[in-house]
């Protein structure tokens, strides 16, 4: 569950956690909103994911409301290494929880071949 991942798209769809400060922020400072953006690209894992080039697992939960899917797809598709994705539908931010972890080292052993 990549968190902390396009400030802005997040920061307009959820009211959850660190989003929800941002938000919080932004109404009071109503004309420094590209500011704030600009400041906050520098954390934004989305343009970090464009580096990374380990292979990466990814999974989302569409239903969670602190690591929104539309960022996590976001970080995903910028991904440079080799990436895969879980999407489950019905699910928050615990995603697959414990039961995914087989396919998660399934996942990771197919990539790096051990």
């Amino acid at each position: 569950m990549p968190f902390l991942r396009h400030y802005r798209r997040a920061s307009q769809i959820t009211d959850a956690g660190a989003y929800a400060e941002t938000a919080r922020w932004l109404s009071g400072h109503r004309f420094r909103i590209e500011e704030a953006m600009e400041t906050l690209s520098y954390f934004d894992g989305v343009d970090s994911a464009a580096r990374a080039s380990a292979p990466a697992w990814f999974s989302v939960g569409l239903m969670d409301r602190i690591c929104p899917s539309s960022t996590v797809f976001a970080a995903y598709h910028h991904s440079a290494g080799p990436a895969g994705i879980e999407v489950f539908p019905y699910n928050g931010h615990e995603g697959g929880a414990e039961y995914d972890l087989p396919r998660k080292l399934g996942a990771l052993r197919g990539v790096f071949g051990a």
